[in-house]
Order: C-alpha cells, then sequence, then structure tokens
C-alpha cells in the first residue's frame, strides 16, 4: 500500500515506474540509487508492506548534514516531474514466502497509477549462465506482451539482447524451454503477473557476481539510459556522469580504526 509522505501524490500522465529486483549483487538497488541522486528526485511516499524484512536508517542522499537527520524505510517512492518518472527502491529483502503477497500488492498498485510503462532492473548469476548466454553482451531484456504492442519497434532499433529459454531437462529433453532468472529474485514471479494483467513492462537484466557491483549498476544503468535518456550530460566518449549517492562512503563499511596500528 503506497503511503505519501505529505500531501496526497499521484503519478502524472504518460508516468514511468523504474523499480529494481533484489538480486544478486543488489545491481538493481545500486542503479536505482544513482538515479534518485543524479536527479535528484523527490520523496513522495513510502510503499507499507510487510512482506519486506523491515529496517530503518539515515537518508542515503543526504547532501548536508540537517537533510542526514531524515529517515528512510525499506521502501520508498520517489518522483521525478519534469522527467515523468517515479521511482521505487526496495531496500531489503522479501520475507520468505511473502514473494507471491508482495507481487500481488505492487501490481495491483501499478495497476491503480495507470503507469504508462514499468521498468524493472534485475540480476542475475553469470555462473549459471545456459550455453547460448555465455556469447555477446552480458545484458538481457524480457517484455509483457502489451509492452511489445506498445514499444516492440523500440525495443528492436536498439538491437537488444531477449532473455533466452533454457531446457527444463538439460540433456534429456532440450524441446521443453522456459525462462529462468536464477538469483534473480522476485523478477519472473512479477514478470509472469504482469504479463497476466496485461501491464507495460519490460526487465532490463545483468548477468554478474557477487563481489564490488557498483561497476556492474553504472553498467546497467547507461544500457538503460540509452532507451529512457534520463540523464543526457555525457562526455566526448559517451560516458554518462551520474551522481554517487553519500551514503556510498559506507557501502563497504567505515574502514578499519587507525588505532589498530
Amino acid at each position: 500500500m503506497f503511503v505519501p509522505a505529505a500531501s496526497e501524490w499521484s503519478p502524472p500522465a504518460d508516468c514511468t515506474l523504474l523499480l529494481p529486483a533484489v538480486s544478486v549483487g543488489n545491481v538493481g538497488q545500486l542503479a536505482v540509487d544513482l538515479i534518485i541522486s543524479s536527479l535528484d528526485m523527490l520523496k513522495v511516499g513510502y510503499f507499507y508492506t510487510d512482506c519486506l524484512v523491515p529496517m530503518v536508517g539515515n537518508n542515503p542522499y543526504a547532501t548536508n548534514e540537517e537533510h542526514a537527520k531524515e529517515l528512510c524505510t525499506n521502501a520508498e517512492v520517489y518522483a521525478s516531474c519534469d522527467k515523468k518518472l517515479a521511482v521505487l527502491q526496495i531496500r531489503s529483502p522479501l520475507i520468505k514466502k511473502k514473494s507471491r503477497a508482495f507481487c500481488d500488492a505492487l501490481t495491483c498498485w501499478i495497476k491503480k497509477c495507470a503507469f504508462t510503462r514499468v521498468v524493472l532492473l534485475s540480476s542475475s548469476h553469470a555462473y549459471q549462465r545456459d550455453d547460448s548466454q555465455l556469447f555477446g553482451t552480458p545484458f538481457r531484456y524480457l517484455a509483457t506482451p502489451a509492452f511489445q504492442t506498445l514499444a516492440g519497434d523500440t525495443i528492436k532499433a536498439l538491437e537488444w539482447k531477449e532473455m533466452e529459454k533454457v531446457s527444463l531437462y538439460p540433456g534429456i529433453n532440450d524441446e521443453e524451454k522456459k525462462i529462468s532468472i536464477p538469483g534473480g529474485g522476485f523478477t519472473k514471479r512479477l514478470f509472469d503477473d504482469c504479463c497476466s494483467e496485461g501491464i507495460h513492462m519490460a526487465v532490463v537484466l545483468k548477468f554478474c557476481s557477487e563481489g564490488d557491483n557498483i561497476p556492474d549498476a553504472f553498467a546497467l544503468l547507461d544500457h538503460v539510459n540509452r532507451w529512457l535518456h534520463l540523464l543526457d550530460h555525457a562526455d566526448d566518449v559517451g560516458t554518462t556522469h551520474w551522481k554517487i549517492p553519500s551514503s556510498w562512503k559506507l557501502l563497504f563499511g567505515s574502514g578499519l580504526p587507525s588505532v589498530l596500528f
């Protein structure tokens, strides 16, 4: 359930919703952090649910000491009127066996807000790729039938690679195939729900491994930016300069105390 921060908020016409899956390397969440920080997006509310692990913390995008005192929760909604963009940032994992309830609540909210399109940023285990997925770009996309009707030509023009179906029984029966996103969290379930509900949704993901996934987040965001044009300020070699949130200073802890030495 969406709860507005102050006054009632509703998305403008032709608004795009962008959100991450809690997936391998937290790549989608890191990419969304960069979007919110770079576009100076305003927090308009939060998504109240008992499906996510509870958490609270300081403002991850604080630019001064006063802003740092503001609190953040596990699922918050940010908006940019200029970009006609809404972002749902998810900061904690799903509680076990709550995936179905969470995706149901999410699809209900998406339909209520009548977003023009929904873009889910995700990731998948690189080591679990099928042989056909080992070549070429590490990026893949999925699009619901409704989205294919709306923007199929745009995706084709980008020459993106669609997520391959893999064999249900490798080496035994290669005829039966399905979409598999190992390490993708609720990606597959939300995608299937959006297909059933006729929602205009696209999944954009990157194959990666656990570790320092900041480069993966930048790469995924640059990839998506070629389509959505969230930020157009690029240098002569085509590099987009995303603004790193202040909270990333503590991404790997605060370091070893000097008194130890």
